[in-house]
């Protein structure tokens, strides 16, 4: 096994670990999301719904807050992964924040089966706009 297929692996069963915390009584939609900073350290988030539906957090932006919180702003791979039997890409509010910090990430989407798809952030949030676009 090579070093980024052991990254790979290390991420999806940390993504499969936050899924299994994730809070979503009203969607029962689980979500887990496992973020490489490029210091090596992992960070993790799950989805926490809300009964007011528009307060509920997504778990790519939990494992962003939690990096940013520790101190880490550079990341370099994500995966996601849901209990759907196909892939499961970041909403756009997901996709903006992620932006904001790695507009060159490496996704992967993933199942409880395991990796599905490779995707980089500028394929999914093409022409993205970033901190770049408010410097004069």
């Amino acid at each position: 096994m090579t070093e980024r297929d052991e990254r790979i692996a290390r991420l999806l069963e940390a993504a499969l670990a936050a899924r299994a915390k994730a809070y979503a009584p009203y969607s029962r939609f689980l979500v887990g999301a496992a973020l490489l900073a490029t210091n090596g350290l992992i960070f993790t988030g799950c989805n926490v719904e809300n009964a007011s539906y528009g307060l509920t957090s997504c778990a790519e932006r939990n494992a962003v807050f939690g990096a940013v919180a520790a101190g880490c702003r550079d990341f370099t791979h994500l995966i996601i992964t849901t209990d759907l039997s196909g892939p499961t890409p970041p909403c756009g509010a997901c996709r903006q924040v992620l932006n904001e910090f790695a507009p060159a990430l490496w996704i992967g989407l993933a199942s409880p089966r395991g990796l599905l798809e490779n995707h980089t952030l500028s394929d999914l949030l093409p022409k993205a706009f970033g901190p770049w676009n408010l410097r004069k």
